[in-house]
């Protein structure tokens, strides 16, 4: 009995639970909180009797014991406590835990503390119960006490931890606890001490306020729980094993009968039936202790772990647990919040609808919670609603009346799901309804063809199909039932027999309807068997395939070539004037394996095929089935196979018999002196569809379609009486000639390629429907984001290198005139990019990188990008400061990536970059009140950019990126006094306490900037007053514009020192008047008649830095330091104050003297622009950016290059117009 009774423990199963916040229910058992029944259970531990303690107070080792003084000792290591031996993971989980019971055998205190302190520690608190506090204190009071000592700052602990290591130790965690209970199941979980004590500390502990107390002691009570049920059910196993050996005794004859093994199984019995109560009473404990109320956790990763533990019970011990009263908590949680909570009770439930034996004693639940499990396959959370399906599965096989044809409707359509997972676990559903029920009369039926059971199969695949009305998902549908029907799909000879075999006598046959839905349902089938991935839209991509995948593939390709090739040429030849069977049967011959057309001598089917392709063509005008027979010559027309010669001699008997007919149909159409017919229309018309669409896939240079197509056009425009298909399919047709002679172009090309393609993003950019063309809205293309980076990177690439860098020439770089037109034709590249960046074709932003060559290409580039920044900002002056600031930081960040983060603001880099910002500084001119915004805007980026990256050295270092305040302070003389207080505000947010004491050198930058915002003031004043006193006399151009009265005014807030009422210039007082700017005339193509560029839609305003209620005073109280740092900064804005004084009087002086010089004379360059009057917009083309007149004045260099040596000038239409665009202004 002994040996039978070890032989029968259990194994217990382990899960992980993670789960989110809900709570729907509220029906509890008002009186089960901290219920115990049965002998030894308490609500709270008492005093353990004196006669109960070890002697020696615990401090002894009892021999061969793995314990002393509470700590592990193996091997003589170093002594662990039983949390960091499980921490470790190292020990096996049996020896950890029968070295414990060799200590609770000889000092049960001491191993009975170690084990509380094991939970404690367990749950992250650094607190630990002495063996004083063990003895006198209750249950309660050493929670509150390990309480006060939880560290509460940080909400981490062991469960909730990431890691491997902390993975482990909850899998340890949960492993220590079943093997204990299991190792003491004989003897110690008996002795009413042991578990007493454990239940009731679990049980404190689940009902604390500390999350972590109650998360580590709801898992450990419900691990300790399915512990027991094993132990329960091993001792309900064993007592029916005793009950039946007693019955077999008793009934032996009296003479056989032996009395003393009948009062031996009666007392095992006995025994056996004791151990089950006081378990019984240990669950009952846990259960009505823990469970009723952490079920309904705030947290939902403690109610998750409530549901998966007793979803493990009701299956194991499914006697005890198996019935309403436990069932309701898991119908109950189905209405949880959060979906981990839910997809737990699914779990659960699957498990026991698996079982049938089961699953016939769910009856009542299910008339219960039908409606609800059907309701969660639409829920949010995908993992639920996969989960839920899969339920409804398992409910559909363990009885096919529990679900109505309602229920089963609402999960029929997911198989259309464009998630995947919903949509196979829909299918399989589906799967389990319709087919897989086989009746009597189908036992007899044949494997294959149109008498086959899985003809019937696939008859009710495309019923379903056709009633779900969502035919052009026929993919999906193939794709959902792919895993679990793929023998069905794959049975193309019964489709094909479906098709074309005639019906029996008795049978119904296919209507037209049904048989284009098989078609398509056959198409899908092939193309999932070939291509071995989700149809587009379902799915993340192409997957690697395995061995064994590749080679069903490679069989199924082999099949489907062999059956087709011999059943296509009939299918077609049938269905021949069907649109929709050709389009998809023409598709299927990119899957054969054309190879097998010669080793399996299949070449008289081969020739079958072209000849219904032939067919196909001359009586279809559809563009569908045209394109279709068009890509199947192109995959048939495949040089690597020995059939490309057949296949290549069919194809051009056919285009030339098509091109001789177009000819002659054109030469007719085109006759003077009449009057064509709609039938003669209809007939070029025709003819023009089948060249078009095959002139997509394949090349037709040779047979030179341009010519007829010109005629056409030429016609249409001269006359105005071309229908309107016609020049449509002609456009088109012409369209392709040029695509396959764009593909033949040379690299060297490219150049010209590029021109011609930002011109063409000019003429069809939204300036296309200025002068009330709105009806060419259609015609408008906006290059998306990959398109502007190619075109960026080509600049770069090709515009801004060294002269010595240059190969176009040919090795003929010593040649000055060779490098002179080489120039000339990378600053044509540049010009055809500005322009789309002045005309809004592309980003503004996209400007940065042009702008940041200003210094290093200005004698090569430096007129071209100057006026793109005049142009630019008269565009829009805020996302032109944008974008200057943004090419600083871009010099900077690869300034940072050559030379590092400890670089020499002295060097030439840094030097350099400084520079740029002075020379763009002075291209705001010196009205400061017309560039306000567009400067604040300025400055709050580059105070955001300075502070982005924070100190690797930690928060006493400076930012990484705080040398770049030293760049932005050249703009700080654009600010006017109001908006340099606001600038200031708003730095030192970003500032600490310790930033505003910091004299070190790496600091100077944010002092530098800071004593730049602090001062200043008179020369604010006179930059207001000089900018308005110059307003009427700025000349920008030979004509004199008139002056408008629309002027900006200072609001009345400017004058106020320092308020909370300190803002940005008001955003609806500062919008813009949109700028109307001339069309510009093309690099290399001419317009006839000048376009106006589209106003603006909208225009961003001025930033509105938050500001912070503070005391009128000069520093904010936050930021004040000592006295002694007060004056010190008050004697540096004076000296600060008479330096920018002294350099601006200089400034002047020396802008006087210099006139109008090309670097310097930068002055507000957009005055004149805004106030142009209408009819001055409407200059002619060549004037509309003063291109025709601008003299391209080159410094002089090492290499001084004249004027007279340069070709015309890139701005001259004249010059560059080339005959390879003539098309685009014959089009236009």
């Amino acid at each position: 009995f002994e040996v039978c009774f070890h032989l029968m423990t259990l194994c217990v199963v382990h899960r992980e639970a993670d789960s989110q916040l809900s709570s729907d229910t509220d029906l509890e058992d008002p009186d089960g909180k901290n219920a115990r029944t049965g002998r030894g259970m308490a609500a709270k531990k008492g005093k353990k009797a004196t006669g109960d303690k070890a002697k020696g107070g615990g401090a002894g080792k009892g021999p061969g014991a793995g314990w002393m003084n509470g700590h592990h000792q193996k091997n003589g290591m170093e002594n662990m406590t039983l949390f960091e031996v499980v921490k470790m993971g190292k020990s096996a989980t049996q020896s950890v835990v029968d070295d414990w019971i060799e200590a609770y055998k000889h000092d049960r205190d001491v191993a009975l503390l170690d084990l509380i302190n094991f939970f404690i520690q367990c749950s992250g608190c650094k607190g630990a119960v002495s063996g004083e506090m063990f003895r006198h204190m209750q249950n309660s009071e050493i929670i509150r006490k390990m309480t006060e000592e939880f560290d509460e700052d940080s909400g981490d602990y062991p469960l909730t931890l990431s890691g491997p290591q902390w993975k482990k130790f909850r899998i340890s965690f949960c492993d220590f606890i079943a093997v204990l209970v299991r190792q003491c199941q004989y003897s110690i979980i008996y002795d009413e001490y042991m578990m007493d004590t454990v239940i009731s500390l679990l049980t404190g502990l689940s009902d604390s306020q500390v999350r972590a107390f109650r998360h580590t002691s709801t898992l450990a009570a419900m691990k300790l729980m399915t512990a027991l049920v094993n132990v329960a059910l091993n001792l309900s196993i064993n007592m029916d094993n005793t009950q039946r050996q007693y019955e077999t005794e008793r009934n032996k004859v009296i003479a056989k009968r032996a009395n003393d093994r009948l009062e031996l199984l009666l007392q095992k019995r006995k025994e056996l039936q004791e151990n089950q109560d006081e378990i019984e009473n240990m669950m009952n404990a846990i259960f009505k202790g823990v469970f009723v109320h952490r079920y309904r956790d705030a947290i939902a990763e403690i109610r998750a772990i409530c549901i998966e533990e007793i979803g493990v019970w009701m299956k194991l011990y499914s006697d005890a647990f198996l019935n309403d009263s436990y069932l309701k908590y898991v119908g109950w949680t189905m209405h949880d919040k959060q979906g981990e909570v839910r997809l737990k009770c699914l779990t659960a439930l699957q498990g026991l609808y698996f079982n049938r034996e089961l699953s016939a004693r769910l009856e009542l639940f299910t008339s219960r919670f039908k409606d609800r499990i059907v309701s969660m396959t639409l829920d949010k959370e995908y993992d639920v609603a996969v989960q839920a399906i899969k339920l409804l599965t398992l409910v559909l096989q363990s009885s096919d009346e529990v679900l109505t044809a309602e229920d089963c409707e609402s999960v029929y359509h997911l198989v259309y799901s464009a998630h995947r997972p919903i949509a196979v676990a829909s299918g399989e559903f589906l799967f389990k309804k319709l087919f897989s029920h086989r009746g009597p009369e189908e036992e007899g039926l044949p494997r294959r063809g149109r008498q086959s059971l899985n003809g019937s199969l696939i008859k009710t695949t495309v019923f379903f199909f056709l009633e779900s009305e969502l035919h052009e998902h026929g993919a999906y549908l193939v794709d959902s039932l792919w895993e679990c029907a793929s023998d069905l799909l794959k049975d193309w000879e019964t489709m094909i027999s479906l098709l074309l075999d005639e019906p029996m006598p008795g049978e119904e046959a296919l209507t037209d309807r049904q048989e284009t839905a098989l078609v398509e349902i056959m198409l899908c089938a092939i193309r999932q068997a070939c291509e071995c991935h989700p149809p587009v839209g379902r799915g993340t991509g192409k997957r690697v395939l395995t061995a064994k995948e590749k080679k069903t593939q490679l069989d199924d390709r082999t099949r489907i070539t062999e059956m087709f090739a011999v059943a296509l040429p009939l299918l077609l030849a049938k269905y021949c004037v069907d649109i929709d069977k050709v389009t998809n049967l023409l598709q299927i011959p990119k899957y054969f394996d054309l190879d097998i057309y010669t080793t399996g001598r299949l070449e008289k089917h081969l020739d079958a095929l072209l000849r219904q392709i032939w067919e196909v063509v001359d009586k279809h005008t559809d563009t569908e089935v045209l394109e279709a027979c068009s890509t199947t010559y192109r995959y048939l027309c495949n040089e690597e196979f020995t059939i490309f010669n057949r296949v290549d001699i069919a194809r051009s008997q056919l285009l030339d018999e098509l091109v001789d007919k177009f000819a002659r149909l054109v030469e007719d159409f085109l006759q003077e002196g009449e009057e064509p017919d709609e039938d003669d229309a209809y007939q070029v018309l025709s003819t023009l569809k089948k060249l078009s669409a095959f002139h997509n896939a394949h090349d037709l240079s040779k047979w030179d379609l341009f010519t007829c197509n010109y005629r056409l056009l030429n016609t249409g425009l001269q006359n105005g009486d071309m229908p309107e298909q016609i020049v449509i399919h002609t456009m088109q047709c012409t369209h392709y000639i040029i695509l396959w002679h764009l593909a033949k172009v040379s690299d060297g090309s490219s150049l010209k390629a590029f021109t011609v393609l930002c011109d063409l993003l000019l003429i069809f950019s939204h300036q296309i429907m200025s002068s009330g063309r709105e009806q060419l809205e259609p015609l408008v293309y906006t290059p998306d984001s990959s398109l502007q980076a190619e075109l960026l990177d080509f600049i770069l690439d090709h515009v801004f290198i060294d002269q010595d860098d240059d190969n176009s020439t040919d090795g003929q770089q010593d040649d000055e005139a060779s490098k002179i037109e080489a120039l000339h034709k990378r600053r044509n590249l540049l010009a055809a990019y500005c322009k789309l960046i002045i005309y809004n074709v592309v980003e503004i932003n996209t400007g940065a990188d042009i702008f940041k060559q200003y210094m290093r290409y200005y004698n090569d580039y430096g007129d071209i990008i100057k006026e793109t920044m005049s142009k630019t900002r008269q565009i829009d002056k805020i996302q032109c400061a944008k974008t200057l600031i943004l090419s600083l930081q871009k010099l900077f960040n690869e300034m940072l990536s050559d030379l590092g983060f400890n670089f020499d603001r002295s060097s030439s880099a840094f030097c350099g970059i400084k520079e740029l910002a002075r020379r763009f500084s002075l291209t705001f001119g010196l009205d400061q009140l017309k560039t306000r915004e567009a400067i604040a805007m300025l400055h709050k980026d580059g105070i955001e950019f300075a502070f982005k990256e924070p100190s690797s050295q930690g928060e006493g270092g400076p930012p990484l990126n705080l040398a770049f305040l030293d760049i932005l302070s050249e703009f700080s003389s654009k600010l006017i006094r109001q908006d340099k207080r606001t600038v200031h505000m708003y730095l030192e947010r970003f500032m600490t306490f310790h930033m505003a004491l910091q004299r070190e050198d790496c600091w100077l930058p944010l002092i530098s900037y800071r004593n730049s915002l602090q001062v200043g003031g008179d020369d604010d004043t006179m930059s207001v007053i000089s900018g308005i006193s110059s307003r009427g006399s700025t000349v920008r151009s030979k004509k004199s514009k008139p002056a408008t009265s629309s002027k900006r005014k200072l609001p009345e807030e400017e004058n106020s020192c320092s308020s909370s009422d300190a803002v940005w210039m008001n955003r609806e007082q500062n919008v813009q008047t949109p700028v109307m700017m001339h069309s510009p005339h093309l690099t290399s193509t001419v317009l006839k008649d000048p376009k106006k560029m589209r106003a603006e839609d909208s225009y961003s305003g001025a930033y509105a830095m938050p500001t912070e209620q503070h005391p009128q005073q000069p520093v904010p109280p936050h930021t004040q330091v000592t006295w002694m740092l007060t004056q010190r900064q008050q004697a540096e804005a004076r000296q600060q104050q008479e330096r920018v004084s002294m350099h601006y009087a200089k400034m002047r002086n020396h802008m006087q003297r210099r006139g109008s010089g090309l670097m310097e004379d930068d002055e507000e360059p957009i005055v004149e622009d805004v106030m142009m009057s209408s009819e001055d917009r409407l200059e002619d083309i060549n004037e509309g950016m003063d291109f025709d007149t601008m003299d391209i004045d080159l410094p002089a260099s090492k290499n001084r290059r004249e004027r007279t040596e340069l070709k015309p000038d890139y701005f001259d239409p004249s010059s560059i117009m080339d005959e390879s665009v003539r098309i685009f202004c014959i089009v236009q």
